[in-house]
């Protein structure tokens, strides 16, 4: 049973006791991604999350290290666009140190200007490292058009903005960012209550603070292409989608699965399976605070990228004229509620579950709940989906490497 506990600062603190096992995942959530960031300050909530590893008051980067490992506890943390999570998981006899470390880097980093420089390298080459996955940059340059403005942008930032940045300025966008009304602590496992009142304790400190407004952003279709040596053309597509939270989000999560959600869906089997087109297609949805998408993409050479567009074309046309069929409607429930459940055996998978849904949603449902949700979705509902999302004017293209005419790929799209 999911206990929330909000503290006078706004601090809330969500835990979920799990019987069975012998560990505990904790995780520090907070409601700041790189949409918050103003321009110039690209990549500043992602850098803050590399920033404290760096070291504290009172322990080097490897000693901060050396206390996790001598406790057999993994530690790490990641940046969206909407959020930053800085987690550990443990056994639950180190929880307490698990705790102190990860409390002690996100409240005593030191932002120290050698560390900034070092580590500016490091971030650099991690976009670098992106920039050489093709299938990482067909989605992230048409996200930058679907999503115009501050959600568009990348998390990892850009050159020009990460040059500029010191540890006097990341310090300051995470005084403005981390507001407490932003922070959900997040704790599943094996624990006592002396451990959330320690976790408690530590975060009541924090003064209270009005969170800046988030600027809201809208889907817009929108084309991108950008030509590069590549090997195979890489293709993605999106239609406009559903925000966190929304009631409609579990049909439209059965029409992503029979779309393109695994190896039985409609685009794998047609694409790949009868016409043997491209090694890996897929559709996959992403939500954010107002708004969605959901997006298809593959990767194909010049002699079959028409002939797999097309197909794209018109399987989604077919979803959004007759929906889906009998047989997929029960499969595709089955895929997700066994997704829910089995993850559900893992505390870092849980307390990733619960942290992000108290911050973005304000509340966490129960497996049974999503399981109901689920089974109440009718073959009606998706239809209605697939015809309120899956049009030709909400198509969002997007292509990369040696590619033929935009046009003449939007005309077999359109």
């Amino acid at each position: 049973m999911v206990e929330i506990m909000t503290l006078p600062n706004g601090v809330r603190i969500a835990c979920e006791p799990m019987s069975a096992v012998r560990s505990a995942a904790v995780g520090i959530w907070v409601g700041a991604g790189s949409r918050c960031e103003r321009p110039g300050e690209e990549g500043s909530a992602h850098f803050i999350e590399h920033m404290l590893f760096k070291g504290t008051k009172s322990s080097s980067a490897s000693e901060l290290a050396g206390r996790m490992d001598a406790i057999g506890g993994q530690i790490n943390a990641f940046t969206t666009r909407d959020t930053t999570c800085f987690y550990a998981r443990v056994l639950d006899t180190h929880l307490d140190k698990a705790s102190d470390i990860l409390s002690e880097m996100f409240f005593d980093s030191l932002f120290r200007e050698e560390d900034v420089l070092s580590e500016r390298g490091v971030v650099l080459e991690e976009i670098d490292m992106y920039r050489d996955t093709p299938e990482d940059v067909v989605v992230e340059q048409l996200l930058a058009k679907v999503f115009p403005g501050a959600l568009g942008r990348p998390v990892l930032g850009k050159v020009s903005s990460l040059e500029t940045m010191t540890g006097a300025s990341l310090r300051a966008f995470k005084e403005r960012e981390y507001s407490p009304e932003r922070i959900v602590v997040s704790l599943c496992g094996s624990f006592s209550d002396a451990d959330v009142q320690r976790l408690a304790d530590r975060f009541s400190v924090l003064p209270s603070s009005r969170p800046n407004p988030v600027r809201k952003s809208a889907y817009k279709s929108a084309v991108t292409a950008r030509r590069r040596a590549t090997e195979q053309n890489h293709f993605c597509l999106t239609w406009p989608g559903l925000p966190d939270g929304h009631p409609d989000r579990f049909a439209w999560q059965v029409m992503n699965t029979v779309l393109g959600g695994g190896m039985s869906s409609r685009l794998f089997q047609t694409i790949r399976e009868k016409h043997g087109l491209c090694y890996s297609i897929g559709s996959f949805t992403s939500s954010f605070r107002e708004t969605g998408l959901l997006a298809v993409s593959t990767a194909v050479n010049r002699d079959a990228e028409k002939k797999a567009l097309a197909l794209i074309r018109s399987e989604a046309d077919r979803f959004r004229e007759s929906g889906i069929t009998p047989d997929e409607l029960p499969c595709a429930r089955e895929q997700l509620k066994s997704g829910i459940v089995l993850a559900m055996e893992s505390t870092s998978a849980r307390m990733n579950r619960l942290g992000s849904a108290i911050l973005l949603m304000g509340r966490c449902l129960s497996v049974d709940e999503i399981i109901e949700r689920y089974d109440a979705v009718t073959a009606e509902d998706v239809l209605r989906m697939a015809r309120q999302t899956l049009t030709p004017e909400g198509l969002g293209f997007s292509a990369l490497g040696r590619l033929g005419d935009t046009k003449e790929y939007l005309g077999i799209l359109r």
